[in-house]
């Protein structure tokens, strides 16, 4: 894992937790000891299926970061789509109350996006090698592929 996805990841979490404690907090406090389980689904929830969703992005990136946008997306498609699975599955169980689930999922999930765009807009990442790669011409120093390009055009 490169140090700038764990820095997104780290900062997603550091954001979704006290955001999804203070909602599992007062679902407990309106609905009871339902609505605290239903808030604990809620947190386990988002955690597992956002934390895999960003270190699946992070894999999908790793080798061709060329397709970010696209897997990025596609991440995001399939974790709401999943999301939504576990709601249609759990929609009538009487484990926990639904509506303190669904709230908590909420503002989990809207907070942990939230956290993902703050530490990616914040963080500080090269999108460009700032070494050269290619092997210099032989004899020329730097910039003298310019100058004889120059000189070239100059001279037509």
């Amino acid at each position: 894992m490169q140090s700038n996805d764990a820095r997104i990841l780290r900062g997603s979490a550091i954001i979704a937790a006290p955001v999804g404690v203070v909602a599992t907090v007062v679902s407990a406090i309106v609905a009871g000891e339902k609505g605290l389980i239903g808030g604990l689904v809620a947190l386990a929830v988002v955690a597992v299926f956002f934390g895999l969703g960003t270190a699946a992005l992070m894999r999908l990136t790793r080798d061709t970061p060329q397709v970010a946008m696209t897997a990025g997306l596609l991440v995001y498609t399939v974790q709401i789509l999943l999301i939504g699975v576990f709601i249609v599955v759990f929609k009538n169980t009487t484990l926990f109350n639904g509506r303190a689930f669904a709230l908590t999922l909420l503002v989990a999930a809207l907070s942990w996006v939230g956290g993902q765009v703050k530490q990616s807009l914040t963080s500080k990442m090269l999108y460009v090698d700032p070494e050269a790669t290619f092997p210099a011409k032989s004899g020329a120093g730097k910039g003298a592929g310019r100058a004889s390009k120059a000189k070239s055009y100059d001279a037509a």
